[in-house]
């Protein structure tokens, strides 16, 4: 049998050779308790730390790399299913009269950029209501996925804002995001019943969307 001076030397020894407390207590039969007392101050034990910090830091480092990379081949994948998507779809609408015009909507006054929300800003009430008829008909939105929001000066008073903008849209106004109100030089500004945003929490359809312009604008 071992004695304590004996399993404290081959402890330290172990560490030397940069084993963990785990590997220690595998081959000693050590509990990692003592271990800890035995070697908490030894500079051996230290350099050992450093170096199974690093080595699992490299190793946590490497498996976040790869999830990257696979999440990244993910997206790419799912973006050309996408846009082969679109394309087949784009051959049956392109002769719709809604598909075109909601397009051409977003195309000219939605937020174009990739990585920006889904959504379309205007002040018009009836490019409004057919950009919504295009995401219930075209796009087979439902109504409880779309989000207005409406941009007010001052001037305006908010109830009656939602009010109307819930009407042009069909949403009931509890689906309405917080109101926003612009702060300029001027205390009031002539917009009847200020600027509307329409916000949808689908990715995928505005890539749909982009896919759509981008062959409009080779098609046109």
């Amino acid at each position: 049998m071992l004695t304590i001076r004996k399993e404290k030397y081959l402890a330290i020894k172990l560490r030397k050779q940069n084993k963990s407390y785990d590997e220690i207590n595998k081959i000693l039969g050590i509990s990692k308790s003592t271990l800890a007392g035995w070697l908490k101050n030894d500079p051996s034990s230290k350099k050992a730390k450093l170096f199974l910090n690093s080595k699992s830091n490299k190793k946590v480092a490497e498996r976040i790399q790869k999830f990257v990379e696979e999440n990244r081949k993910r997206h790419e994948n799912r973006r050309k299913d996408i846009r082969n998507e679109a394309i087949k779809q784009f051959e049956i609408l392109q002769k719709d009269h809604l598909f075109i015009a909601g397009t051409m909507l977003y195309w000219a006054e939605g937020d174009n950029k990739l990585g920006n929300p889904f959504r379309l800003t205007n002040t018009d009430p009836r490019m409004i209501s057919l950009y919504i008829k295009y995401l219930i008909k075209i796009l087979n939105i439902s109504e409880k996925e779309i989000r207005p929001a409406i941009i007010l000066y001052p001037d305006l008073l908010e109830r009656e804002c939602i009010k109307f903008w819930s009407k042009i849209t069909g949403v009931n106004s509890s689906q309405f995001y917080k109101t926003q109100f612009i702060k300029g030089k001027h205390p009031t500004k002539r917009l009847s019943h200020g600027i509307c945003m329409i916000n949808c929490n689908n990715r995928p359809t505005k890539q749909k969307i982009l896919a759509w312009i981008d062959l409009l604008s080779k098609t046109l």
